[in-house]
């Protein structure tokens, strides 16, 4: 309803700032990408924000008109801090409202903004080579280079006989700040982690699986298709995952309020190293239901954004389980710390032939360590190893993923 003076408070929603993981305390917003007056729906880009894990696209999750918008780009604000307020009533535009902004908080990474404000440099007066126009920090050495004072020669009493030595340049600043960046995004990491050991009870299970099957199926799968499109072996192990929760639906869901809270759809998160340090979990949506095809795909593309910029919101928040796989590491076996809320974590390691004794005989097989790091208040080392089992039946019967 609406009253005389504008829609009622009953009819007002609030956008706000959302939690990106538990190791969020705060954000920037970095850029209104809507005004008062635009009608929105739930899902839609209405603005980027900034943590220490780099720069996300935020999506509403309400729908209706934007009819205030309460924070400026550059404002740092809590986690659940309200960014704008959304009417469920249309609005007339107001003629000269425009979003409130600040020229000097364009988009960046956070190592370049870091940068540039250690050095008084205008972010508005940079044009950002980075992902989508960011600015990164290169372009604000860029900037820098002009203002820092010539190195002056020493000026000689008569003609030198051999040409003075050439000044040491300076150690470049930007090292030191990727270093802060990456420092930065580890303490965060590490305060979550550091937070599920101490409140969650793990229970650690492993299971080695023969992939001799798997290893064969594939091969005869990608040999029919151009090389661009094929399945790695990393897609059979996410959906064997996501497969497997179906019948153990206790493991996906999160632990909030005291109790376990089951999810129904199946979002699995993606362990993702950053380059030059760092670590980020993305989710692939719906990953139970997607076709290898799709899947491989999915997994592509979420591995590049998560790299170069442009993840949203929902994929870093609507995980419900997480898989880590380091096996391209050549590492055995991986056993991971849960990231809460979730109450669990899937780990495998590398895929290599081992010694492998069945039926009284011994030969050598591709094997692969999987395990499993749950949580004790959701569910049970009987529950676990059931999970763990039916993995490996997925495993072992690839055409059926």
């Amino acid at each position: 309803m609406s009253s005389p003076n504008g829609p009622s408070r009953d009819a007002v929603t609030e956008l706000r700032m959302p939690s990106l993981g538990a190791d969020m305390e705060r954000g920037t917003l970095v850029l209104w990408k809507v005004k008062p007056g635009d009608t929105i729906k739930r899902g839609d880009i209405v603005a980027e924000v900034e943590t220490e894990k780099g720069v996300f696209e935020m999506e509403a999750d309400g729908a209706g008109v934007v009819a205030e918008l309460l924070v400026a780009p550059g404002t740092r604000t809590l986690v659940g801090a309200p960014l704008a307020r959304l009417s469920a009533e249309s609005m007339p535009r107001p003629a000269a409202a425009p979003p409130p902004q600040a020229p000097a908080a364009p988009r960046a990474s956070p190592a370049a903004r870091r940068l540039a404000a250690e050095r008084g440099i205008d972010l508005a007066s940079i044009v950002g080579t980075g992902p989508d126009h960011a600015i990164v920090i290169a372009d604000v050495d860029r900037a820098i280079a002009p203002l820092r004072p010539p190195t002056a020669a020493p000026v000689p009493s008569a003609p030198p006989a051999a040409p003075a030595p050439s000044p040491l340049p300076a150690a470049p600043t930007p090292t030191t700040t990727r270093a802060d960046a990456v420092r930065a995004m580890r303490q965060a990491v590490a305060a979550a982690v550091a937070r599920s050991k101490r409140e969650i009870p793990h229970y650690y299970l492993s299971v080695d699986v023969d992939l001799e099957k798997t290893i064969v199926w594939l091969a005869e799968a990608n040999a029919k298709r151009p090389i661009a499109e094929r399945i790695v072996p990393a897609a059979l192990l996410v959906k064997s995952v996501a497969v497997a929760l179906r019948s153990h639906p206790d493991l996906n869901g999160v632990w909030a309020d005291g109790a376990l809270q089951l999810r129904d759809a199946i979002h699995v998160g993606i362990a993702v190293s950053m380059r030059g340090g760092g670590l980020i979990t993305p989710a692939i949506h719906n990953t139970d239901t997607l076709p290898l095809d799709a899947l491989m795909r999915a997994l592509s593309d979420v591995v590049r954004r998560a790299r170069s910029g442009g993840l949203r919101t929902s994929e870093m928040t609507d995980a419900t389980i997480t898989v880590s796989n380091l096996g391209d590491e050549g590492v055995t076996s991986l056993f991971g710390i849960i990231y809460p809320p979730q109450v669990a974590l899937v780990g495998f390691g590398s895929i290599a032939e081992r010694p492998w004794a069945e039926h009284g005989a011994l030969s050598v097989r591709p094997v692969v360590t999987v395990t499993l790091a749950a949580d004790h208040r959701a569910t049970d080392g009987h529950y676990g190893s059931r999970f763990l089992r039916q993995i490996g039946r997925l495993l072992q019967t690839p055409e059926m993923l």
